[in-house]
């Protein structure tokens, strides 16, 4: 992962969202897409992870794997915290999210749920 990598993976989610007349979840899902990579460049060795967009029944759903066995902690951020806020906003923008450790191999997926409300 590269520090251009959110922005192409922004562009290729908003081109699925609107080819699935979505793109009324397209703000919300590419915060939060956002926030999950910026994860990885800050918390995985080697900054590598695996995205996977899918269509789900009421919406998209997008996991971002990792071999990093350390789950996520949502934690308070202060007024002047340059970070700490990610897991926050992920929860704020998205309908659902969460972690999902990869028994036997380590690693986890955390993913999201974006719905569409009409």
């Amino acid at each position: 992962m590269g520090e251009h990598s959110a922005r192409h993976l922004r562009r290729i989610l908003r081109s699925y969202l609107t080819n699935w007349a979505l793109a009324e979840v397209s703000d919300a899902a590419e915060l939060a897409l956002t926030e999950l990579v910026a994860n990885v460049v800050r918390h995985v060795p080697g900054r590598h992870c695996s995205v996977l967009i899918l269509r789900a029944e009421d919406g998209v759903r997008v996991e971002v794997a990792d071999t990093c066995p350390r789950l996520p902690k949502a934690r308070s951020a202060g007024p002047l915290d340059d970070g700490g806020r990610g897991l926050a906003l992920v929860e704020a923008v998205s309908d659902r999210w969460g972690v999902s450790p990869v028994l036997g191999k380590g690693g986890k997926t955390v993913w999201f749920e974006c719905v569409a409300k009409t």
